[in-house]
Parts: C-alpha cells; sequence; structure tokens
C-alpha cells in the first residue's frame, strides 16, 4: 500500500493578531485558526478592515504553508457490495468528460460482473503531480464517499490505487450541473427552488450527522441525475470537526458563498453550510449573488458588513426564511440549533413539501435533463467529450483552454459559456450535434438528400437516405438564421421515445442550418386522410381523438405544450390507417413550461387551429392544445374546420372569427353526429379550460357510445 508523508513543520505558537496564521495542528491533516485576538485599543471599523486586508494579503501564503502539514495518506480500497476487488482493467473508457491538472474524469463502462455494463464516472489521480494538500482533499473525499450513502448525495462504487494512480469510480450523472441549469435561465421559480433546496437540506443534514461540514456549497457542486434529482459532490474541502468545540478554522470554499464566520477565521461549524444554503437560495431566486464585490476583497467586507436589500417581487416566506439564514451570527442562524435541519424543514416556505415523499425520491423534479440513452453525455463539454480516452492523466490544459474540471469534482458537467459560443464563427452546432458528430461531420458525409416532402414557416422536410445502411427516413432542415431550433431539439431528444412522438434519429449543425433526422412517417398526414375521406365516423374520430389526446396529457405532465396541433401536424408512421401508428410531429412551437402556473408569450399560431387568447397575445397554457384538439375533432367529424378561411386572410380576420366562437354544430354532417360528440366538441372550444386528462377521462363519443377512455 502506497503511503505519503508530508515534512513535518510545527511553527511555535504565536499569541495575538495576525500572527495566529503560524498556529497549527498536525491531527487530522488540518490547518487550525483560533479565534483571533484584536487590540481592543483599536476601533471595530478598523479591526474589521485590519482583518480583512490581512485574510487578503496572506491567504496565498496560507495555502502553501498548508502543503507542510503532517499527513499520512493511505488510500485503502472501497469495493462495491457483493463485487470483487476492481482495478482499471475492469473498466472500459468510453469518454472524457473532463480535465484537471490533477488528471481526468473518464466516463467507463464496468466489463466485469456483477455490474458488468453498468455505466460510471472515473476519476483518475496522478500521484506525481498532486502536492500534500491535494492529497490530504483526496484522502478526505474518498474517506467521506465510503461513509456517505444517501439519495441526494454522489455514490463512491470503488476506490482503488495502482503505483501512479488513485482511482474513485462514482456515479455518473447525467444532467449537468445547477450552475449550468441556472445560467441558461437566469433565475427559477420558487417552487424550483424549493424542490432543490429541500433535496439539498435532506442531503446537508445526513452530511451534518456524519460529523461532516461541507464548507464548499454552490451551484457547480450540485449535479442533477437523468430524472432531475440532485445529487452533492466534490467532497475535496469538507471537513470533519476536529477541535474540542468540533470547529474547523481553515479559510477555504467559494468566497462568495462563505459565512461570516468562516471569512474571518473564527471558526465555524455546520451552521456555515446553511448561510451558503442561503446564498444560493438568493442566487436560484434573483439570478445574482446577495454579495459581490469587484474583487475578493471587496466580496469578504460585504459579507461581513453588508446590510442586505430583500428583493419585494420574492414571496413572504421566502424573505423571511432569507433573514433567518443570513444571520452574521452563527448561533442565531436558522439550522444552527439543537435541531438542526429540522429547523429548516419547519419553515413556512417549505410547507408544502412531504418530506418523506421527497427522501423516497416521490416528488417529480421541476426539470427533467435531456438525456436520450444511458451513455448520453449531452451536457459535458465536448472540449473534452470529443477528445480520444486514454488513461493518461496529468496532462495541463492549454493556457487558453475554458475554465476546466470545476471544483475538481468528478463529473465536470459544464456546457460552453454564452460568451464562449458568441465568439465562434460560424454560428456554433447545438451541443448534442459536437457530442454525436465531433465539429467537422456533415450532414452530407452522412445521408443522401431526396424530395422535399413538406414545408413550413421556418422550414423544410426532406427525405434522405443513410448512405451505410440504405435506410429511409426524414430530415428536417431548420433555417437557424428565422428561428432558434434549440427547444425543439431538446423536447425529441428527452420525449422522442414515446410511442406516439416523432423519434430523433440524428441532428447535424453547419452553422446555418440544423438538420434534424426522423423516423419517416410512410402513412403520411392526418391531413391527407380527413380530405380523401371527407369526413371520419365517430368511431374511427373516437380512436385518433384517445391516441392524441394521451400523447398531450402525457407532454403536458412533462410541462411541455405544442402550441402547433392540426392535422398536417399529425402524420401516419405507416399506411395501415390505424390510431396507434399516428405521430405529433414538428415541435418548431413547442415550449417547456417554467412553472404549474407558467404563461408563454410568444403569438405563433396557425390559422383556423389557434386558440383565441394567443392571437391576443395573451399568456396561455396547456388549454391551448386542448383547444386545438377540439378543432380536430370538429374537422374530422365535418370534413372542413370551423372557422372557413381563405389563403389571404389576415391575424385580425381570423382573430373577429375565434374570438367571436361563431361556428355551427347544424346541418350537412352535423346532422348524423350524435349530441356526446357535439358536446366534447363544445367544451373543447368553448373557455371550460378542459385538461386532457378531463378529456380521456369523461368524454365518450361515437353513436354507440364508444368511450374514449
Amino acid at each position: 500500500m502506497q503511503s505519503y508523508r508530508a515534512p513535518r513543520a510545527t511553527p511555535p505558537r504565536t499569541a495575538g493578531w495576525p500572527a495566529s496564521a503560524d498556529t497549527w495542528m498536525a491531527e487530522g491533516g488540518a490547518l487550525l485558526f483560533p479565534d483571533l485576538s484584536l487590540d481592543p485599543q483599536l476601533s471595530v471599523c478598523t479591526q474589521e478592515q485590519s482583518r480583512i486586508t490581512w485574510i487578503e494579503k496572506d491567504f496565498a501564503r496560507i495555502q502553501v504553508k498548508e502543503d507542510d502539514v503532517i499527513k499520512e495518506i493511505n488510500i485503502t480500497h472501497v469495493v462495491k457490495e457483493g463485487s470483487e476487488r476492481a482495478d482499471p482493467s475492469q473498466f472500459e473508457l468510453l469518454k472524457v468528460l473532463g480535465q484537471g491538472s490533477f488528471g481526468k474524469v473518464f466516463l467507463v463502462r464496468k466489463i466485469t460482473p456483477p455490474d458488468n455494463n453498468q455505466l460510471y464516472a472515473m476519476k483518475v489521480l496522478k500521484k506525481a503531480t498532486l502536492k500534500v494538500r491535494d492529497r490530504v482533499r483526496t484522502k478526505m473525499e474518498r474517506d467521506i464517499l465510503a461513509d456517505v450513502n444517501h439519495p441526494f448525495v454522489v455514490k463512491l462504487h470503488y476506490a482503488f490505487q495502482t503505483e501512479g494512480k488513485l482511482y474513485l469510480i462514482l456515479d455518473f450523472l447525467r444532467g449537468g450541473d445547477l450552475f449550468t441549469r441556472l445560467s441558461k435561465e437566469v433565475m427559477f421559480t420558487e417552487e424550483d427552488v424549493k424542490f432543490y433546496l429541500a433535496e439539498l437540506a435532506l442531503g446537508l443534514d445526513h452530511l451534518h450527522g456524519l460529523g461532516i461540514i461541507y464548507r464548499d456549497l454552490k451551484p457547480e457542486n450540485i449535479l442533477l441525475d437523468e430524472e432531475g434529482h440532485i445529487k452533492l459532490t466534490d467532497f475535496g474541502l469538507c471537513k470533519e470537526a476536529i477541535d474540542h468545540e468540533k470547529k474547523a478554522y481553515s479559510f477555504c470554499g467559494t468566497v462568495e458563498y462563505m459565512a461570516p464566520e468562516v471569512v474571518n477565521r473564527q471558526g465555524h461549524i455546520h451552521s456555515a453550510d446553511w448561510w451558503s444554503f442561503g446564498v444560493l437560495m438568493f442566487e436560484m431566486l434573483t439570478g445574482s449573488l446577495p454579495f459581490q464585490g469587484k474583487d475578493r476583497k471587496e466580496t469578504m467586507n460585504l459579507i461581513l458588513k453588508a446590510k442586505l436589500g430583500m428583493p419585494q417581487f420574492l414571496s413572504s416566506e421566502a424573505q423571511s426564511l432569507l433573514r433567518a439564514l443570513f444571520k452574521r451570527n452563527p448561533g442565531n442562524r436558522l439550522g444552527s440549533g439543537s435541531d438542526g435541519a429540522e429547523e429548516i424543514k419547519r419553515h413556512c416556505f417549505f410547507s408544502t413539501i412531504d418530506w418523506n415523499k421527497l427522501f423516497r425520491r416521490e416528488i417529480k423534479p421541476p426539470f427533467k435533463p435531456a438525456v436520450a440513452r444511458p451513455d448520453d453525455t449531452f451536457y459535458f463539454d465536448t472540449e473534452f467529450t470529443s477528445r480520444t480516452p486514454k488513461d493518461s492523466p496529468g496532462v495541463p490544459p492549454s493556457a487558453g483552454a475554458h475554465q476546466l474540471f470545476r471544483g475538481f469534482s468528478f463529473v465536470a458537467t459544464v456546457l460552453l459559456d454564452d460568451e464562449t459560443k458568441q465568439e465562434v464563427v460560424p454560428a456554433p452546432p447545438h451541443p448534442v450535434v459536437q457530442q454525436l458528430h465531433g465539429k467537422n461531420i456533415l450532414f452530407s458525409d452522412g445521408y443522401i438528400l431526396k424530395e422535399d416532402i413538406g414545408m413550413g414557416s421556418y422550414s423544410v422536410c426532406k427525405r434522405c437516405v443513410h448512405k451505410a445502411t440504405n435506410t429511409e427516413y426524414a430530415v428536417k432542415v431548420i433555417d437557424k438564421t428565422k428561428t432558434d431550433p434549440t427547444e425543439e431539439i431538446e423536447i425529441l431528444l428527452r420525449y422522442g421515445q414515446h410511442p406516439n412522438i416523432i423519434t430523433l434519429k440524428d441532428v447535424y449543425d453547419n452553422g446555418k442550418q440544423v438538420y434534424l433526422v426522423t423516423e419517416l412517417m410512410r402513412g403520411g398526414e392526418l391531413l391527407d386522410r380527413i380530405l380523401k375521406q371527407k369526413l371520419f365516423s365517430e368511431r374511427e374520430a373516437s380512436a385518433v381523438l384517445y391516441t392524441i389526446t394521451k400523447t398531450v396529457e402525457y407532454l403536458h405532465m412533462q410541462g411541455v405544450v405544442h402550441r402547433d396541433l392540426k392535422p398536417s401536424n399529425i402524420l401516419y408512421v405507416d399506411e395501415s390507417g390505424n390510431a396507434e401508428s399516428l405521430r405529433i410531429c414538428d415541435f418548431g412551437f413547442a415550449k417547456q413550461l417554467r412553472a404549474d402556473n407558467g404563461l408563454l408569450m410568444t403569438p405563433c399560431y396557425t390559422a383556423n387551429f389557434v386558440a383565441p387568447e394567443v392571437l391576443k397575445r395573451q399568456g396561455y397554457d396547456e388549454g391551448c392544445d386542448v383547444w386545438s384538439l377540439g378543432v380536430l375533432l370538429y374537422t374530422m367529424l365535418a370534413g372542413f374546420t370551423p372557422f372557413a378561411n381563405g389563403p389571404e386572410d389576415t391575424p385580425d380576420e381570423i382573430l373577429s372569427r375565434i374570438g367571436n366562437g361563431h361556428f355551427t354544430l347544424q346541418g350537412g354532417n352535423w346532422d348524423f353526429v350524435s349530441d356526446a360528440a357535439k358536446d366534447l366538441v363544445h367544451s373543447h372550444m368553448g373557455a371550460l379550460g378542459l385538461t386532457a386528462v378531463l378529456v380521456l377521462g369523461t368524454i365518450h363519443i361515437s353513436a354507440q357510445v364508444c368511450s374514449v377512455y
């Protein structure tokens, strides 16, 4: 077993301040800073300013001195229950997920029983490149992870070493980190924040119960699994309480998230994590940090002294929790008492949380990452995933590389920053394109374009043939100068495996156009079938409506609204004509709702199939899709649209007809339609606010009382 010993260095303990920075304690390998003695003749303001100046000036020197701490490093093996002792030969390298100056993180597949084919993240560290401080932190991370078993903390499955390297085998988390999502969305709704904070509180409570102070709480260290649940990661800065007062003293973590007692080195306990918890909450709710100066010194000064202005758009419950967390006296801070996290859980902000269900992961996350396959690396930086995986860690990145390996976490889940993307000319490919094809492969390298099969506002659909397999597909070519296809791609990636949603097979991006390769709909459009048959029987219309409504219900449960449901966007995968072979296509106008009451303001529409509130540019939600289902049912039963129009109709003319709600259910084909079916059309297209669930559960159509549900 390899071991490492740093030179013994025990400087004499000196009294007063700032000489106390030279105080050391060898046990546990921790650098300790006891409470700093201040000259009583100095004013409080002068003392605080002097303290800040000294902390800022001496920070780098202290970090160097920490290397001298005596510490025996002995990475023992950790073996997954039911498995044999692991070694590098048992893991197949699939992709590089991240790289830092100490090593690499790989996506790996276990190739030996009993967990063969299981995917993991493998953190590989080269011993020769690790300073003693980094060795201490690596050992600390391994020890902490080995003790932890919690649904919201990343799990260590194996730990082992060779003569030159250290290996940690951890959960592979495909959903990226909270930082990536926050940087995309600026800020979250309070319901989103409540969910993430609640899971985080349970994870922190578990760590605190083990005597562990996390000390580096920030969005980059909170990862999302494929379902959208959080996992705390990166334990290199965690400390177990080490003195008789169970305080730690070392200056660590990310300064913007530090508690005042960490900044001034007065010693800190687990309550420091609850201050950082508040910083994270504030950032998620507002999109900005509560204490951030132009440099590190000013930021620390703000943390110690600044009065926080509370945004008034926050709910009273959210403001109350933030005030309870931002107590500079740690003894007064919520969560610092003997009940610990129970104080947090009892706060009115979390009154709607069922903590037992949350722990069992039975509460649906507000966001589900767009991951289609088990080895999907959509949320990982293509700077790394495009590289050939080789187990040769420790090579420093180039000076101009992007920020690598955030916090040296074992899953580097950072996409390129928006600023970096904007600097690329031509326009950068969508991340999934880089993941699938790298940077240089064109659509024409893999496919042969054939005839047009459809035309949209911003796109054209063509038949294409895959060169390698001679398989026919459809490709939607989108003009990126007219519309951003990101939302459509992510929705199809996330939900395209549903049997009645078109499946996305491949994506290409040449900077000007995006190519979405999908299955070929050989049965044609529902619109063509309506025009060919003139009208559907109630039984036929019932089957079609049930299939489409069931699919819309699924989308709405996932927070997705289609916003352009019409017969030309509903296609048959084959020529059987069976309703089960229908696919909802063209998600170009689709959006993912931000919250249960999230409002969408984009005035996109298709004549005759648009809800009145869309044309009036009012916010709308899932009811719009249900309204369009009513128009679809009307068209199938009548053989024409309810609001007859010509190609020259303006939005105002369409608005007038639809807004007035004038449509007839008398005469022509309607004389042969049951009252139940007519009632269904009325309820869809009226102002009753039906949901897809209610439609499925309560409506019966066809003359033979054929139940939809």
